[in-house]
């Protein structure tokens, strides 16, 4: 990728980055032969999933479990470098911005193809990008949420979208257009959602046919048959045992993974995963419950634990609650909580009380800002003054899950719900499946109140607090029936714009500190760092800090 100093400052900062990723050894691109696998080792790397995937298309997924199978399938035309939060290349070889940072060419990989056996290209970058943008009613309603967060608008609003188009220039060179200079382009390319697929597969399974159903949303064939380009490939999804199997990509154009077979067991319960690791039954699991970490390197598995770059947030829906509009009793809720005790009982070593919507690791951290202190008696007399004492609140949690940042939903729920039920607060409390109802249910406004969280998908102010709030007509804390939404919106647009470093993160900290003290529209509560733990015989996981891990490269000893 070519360097020019006609580019402004956040384009060069980022050009920079970009330049140093390209000159990097990709570490899947020796194309030797896979040796491994046999004599010593097994077949079968089994890993237990805390959750159940939502589809295999990863354009329509937002959750990690969902990722966790596809980011083994599938490739964007920019990747992460393992182990880290770094950009580097994965399909394109390289990248090169316009001066004016709003055209980006990008040089694609030769001999590289689908699982199906199609040719990737140029051809097939710009029809992966259009199919994205051309996104019907019911996808824009929640599926599709990544690109409504990121570019802004689909193509029925084709004016307001970041996206402004892809030119296929030759095989090998694909050319993509965006509306203005932007801190997070062309690193948004390295989310699994903008994963390229095959667009002979698409078109075959429909796969844009996404329809409302009931209260969530059915999807079309194609969503359990996905075809991409990664090391493995999906063989076969077995609901009723809950498991899911990956087979090697024999044609794979990097070097072969190593071991040939995955298997994903669904085990919700983190208890019942210990046991089975431990029977030998698996051989890795994500999130292993703080209190059992000693025990289980007693036993001679190895814990990984990655930094807290997440958030667990409570999210308020002032469209369906509409006492949450009142920033009096957004805060008396937020007074009402014994986040100090949380923290210390429920979640693990480490893990800390949020202040803001970001961890302290992202620029534009706003180190200035306090936590809301617990003062159950200014939360009541807050409530007094809203005219909302005793009010009702419908809040909800996610069953069948354990996350990063929520290792026990339901112990983290009856800790909060009890502290507000303290203040007079009368709870309803519902539950559904994390990928059973509970994502369908914030994605359409179901909840007054509802436990969620994020892990970063990289270092990136935007990537946090612009995610949340900064698509004003789609997003999950319903900010466009606020008096504030509009305002915060452009601001966060206007601070991912700023060319300048210093600037933008000057421009972001004073946003975090409007969010916590003028707006608050949903109540920060943690960062947790998660952990990972391997069996003794296993080799070659490398913890991510964006819990992304790759297993092509992972071995299991017989």
């Amino acid at each position: 990728m070519k360097y020019t100093r006609k580019a402004t400052p956040v384009v060069l900062a980022t050009t920079l980055a970009l330049t140093l990723a390209a000159c990097a050894q990709s570490e899947r691109e020796s194309g030797g032969e896979n040796t491994a696998g046999g004599g010593d080792t097994k077949d079968t790397f089994t890993f237990g999933a805390a959750g159940a995937p939502e589809v295999f298309d990863p354009f329509y997924a937002t959750d990690g479990e969902t990722f966790r199978i596809t980011r083994q399938m599938m490739e964007g035309l920019v990747g992460i470098k393992a182990g880290t939060a770094e950009v580097e290349p994965e399909l394109a070889e390289k990248w090169e911005p316009s001066d004016d940072g709003k055209t980006w060419t990008f040089t694609l990989r030769k001999g590289v193809k689908f699982t199906d056996g199609e040719p990737f290209n140029a051809e097939a970058v710009c029809y992966n990008f259009e199919r994205m943008f051309d996104q019907n009613a019911a996808a824009q309603a929640g599926p599709a949420e990544y690109w409504g967060y990121t570019m802004g608008a689909f193509k029925d609003k084709a004016a307001e979208s970041l996206f402004q188009g892809c030119e296929a220039k030759d095989e090998s060179t694909a050319v993509l257009k965006v509306a203005r200079a932007t801190s997070k382009f062309p690193t948004m390319l390295s989310l699994d959602s903008f994963s390229m697929q095959s667009p002979k597969a698409l078109e075959a399974g429909k796969a844009n046919d996404v329809k409302t159903q009931g209260e969530g949303f059915a999807y079309p064939a194609y969503s359990q048959a996905p075809v991409g380009t990664g090391p493995y490939k999906l063989d076969k999804y077995d609901e009723a045992n809950k498991t899911v199997t990956l087979v090697r990509n024999d044609d794979y154009w990097g070097e072969k993974a190593k071991t040939s077979k995955i298997i994903f067991k669904i085990i919700p319960d983190e208890s019942t995963r210990r046991q089975e690791l431990k029977a030998g039954s698996i051989d890795a699991y994500d999130l292993p419950n703080p209190v059992d970490w000693k025990g289980l390197e007693a036993d001679g598995n190895k814990v990984e634990v990655r930094p807290a770059f997440n958030i667990l947030y409570m999210g308020l829906n002032p469209e369906k609650n509409p006492k949450l509009k009142d920033i009096k009793v957004r805060q008396a809720l937020y007074h009402a909580l014994n986040r100090d005790q949380l923290v210390k009982t429920q979640l693990p070593e480490g893990a800390t009380v949020a202040t803001q919507f970001m961890p302290e690791a992202v620029k534009g951290y706003n180190k200035d800002l306090q936590p809301y202190a617990y003062d159950p008696e200014k939360a009541k007399s807050l409530l007094a003054e809203a005219g909302a004492t005793g009010m009702s609140l419908t809040f909800a949690y996610p069953s069948e899950v354990s996350r990063p940042y929520m290792p026990n939903p339901q112990k983290i729920h009856d800790a909060l719900r009890t502290d507000l039920e303290k203040v007079g607060i009368k709870v309803n409390v519902v539950t559904k499946p994390w990928n059973g109802g509970y994502l369908d249910g914030v994605d359409n406004g179901q909840f007054d109140a509802w436990l969620l969280g994020w892990t970063g998908d990289y270092d990136s102010a935007d990537n946090f607090i612009g995610t949340f709030f900064g698509n004003l007509s789609v997003n999950d804390f319903h900010t466009k029936v606020t008096d504030y939404g509009k305002k915060l919106s452009e601001d966060l647009a206007k601070a991912d714009g700023i060319v300048d470093e210093a600037e933008r993160t000057k421009a972001y900290e004073e946003v975090n500190k409007q969010i916590m003290e003028e707006y608050l529209p949903g109540l920060a509560i943690s960062h947790s760092p998660p952990a990972l733990v391997t069996g003794p015989k296993v080799e070659g996981v490398v913890p991510s800090p964006l819990t992304a891990e790759e297993f092509s490269g992972v071995t299991v000893g017989k």
